[in-house]
């Protein structure tokens, strides 16, 4: 059965006009037809972020600190975490917002018009848990803060968090010789809800990125010359676990369930640029371009 928009019966009204019944159904199909050339341009009609994800996008600028994690709202915007700085740019990578913030901001997400950000203001991978984690909530328009909550549960330091059936993720900072990782689940007012030990072996770092598609999680982790860059997807319950080949550490967006957006980005002396490029992370699992470890 055909349905119509608001736009579309005022459409149909204005062809038809004050017509009887009869006089309506003869008119129906040619209304029919200008309004299906409408929808049907208006559906093929690319959004923003659609564009963004064939494509990519690169940050504007140059910055003191490194890409920590990217995110976006969904729409028209797409907001870095500059370890120092956390920016707000269109979809073609232009700034619209910039802020300071305090060293260290790590990964991010965005949930209903709020910027989620996870922070550590002392000691990442220390043995003797001295971290200082915080989520640090912030207004998606303006980047105003609006909110702190401690998490010290994540006792190496918050580095990243998602955002998923009805929970939020929050990663961390991983000790040498730890073998596996810890993710911390909360509810909206970051109660903590349990720690999920995650049995990954070694990663170095731990965890630096997170992201959810609908049915896995995603965690990317870094790597040095004797640690191989890792990422990690996990099922919606966290049981079945694939590490690959795959450097996401500085950022992983998952549009949809086929549609991501990973970052690159790298340091000079003084200055740090960041960009995204679209990868298709479920199908490379499928087809084996995403090498297992």
């Amino acid at each position: 059965m055909a349905t119509f928009s608001q736009s579309g019966l005022a459409t149909l009204k204005m062809v038809a006009g004050p017509l009887s019944r009869r006089s309506l159904l003869s008119v129906l199909p040619a209304a029919l037809a200008s309004l299906s050339t409408g929808v049907i341009a208006q559906t093929l009609r690319p959004t923003p972020l659609q564009i963004v994800a064939r494509s990519g996008v690169a940050l504007s600028g140059v910055y003191a600190g490194h890409l920590q994690g990217a995110c976006t709202n969904d729409r028209d915007a797409i907001y870095w975490s500059m370890t120092t700085s956390i920016v707000k740019t269109d979809v073609s990578g232009n700034v619209l917002r910039q802020i300071t913030v305090a060293n260290h901001h790590g990964d991010l997400c965005h949930v209903d018009g709020k910027i989620y950000v996870a922070v550590n203001l002392a000691l990442f991978n220390d043995p003797q848990k001295r971290s200082d984690s915080w989520i640090y909530v912030y207004d998606a328009d303006d980047l105003s803060l609006l909110k702190r909550h401690a998490v010290s549960e994540v006792v190496y330091g918050a580095g990243g968090i998602a955002f998923g059936d009805d929970r939020f993720i929050v990663v961390g900072g991983l000790p040498d010789g730890v073998g596996a990782n810890a993710l911390y689940e909360y509810d909206d007012q970051f109660r903590l809800r349990r720690e999920i030990v995650l049995k990954t072996g070694q990663t170095y770092k731990g965890i630096q990125t997170a992201a959810y598609d609908g049915s896995h999680w995603w965690f990317g982790c870094y790597g040095k010359p004797d640690f191989m860059e890792v990422l990690i997807r996990a099922d919606r319950t966290f049981d079945a676990i694939g590490k690959f080949a795959f450097d996401a550490s500085t950022g992983l967006i998952a549009l949809d369930r086929d549609t991501f957006l990973v970052a690159k980005a790298g340091c000079g002396k003084e200055s740090c640029v960041a960009r995204l490029v679209p990868v298709d992370l479920n199908a490379w699992v499928k087809d084996g371009t995403l090498r297992p470890l």
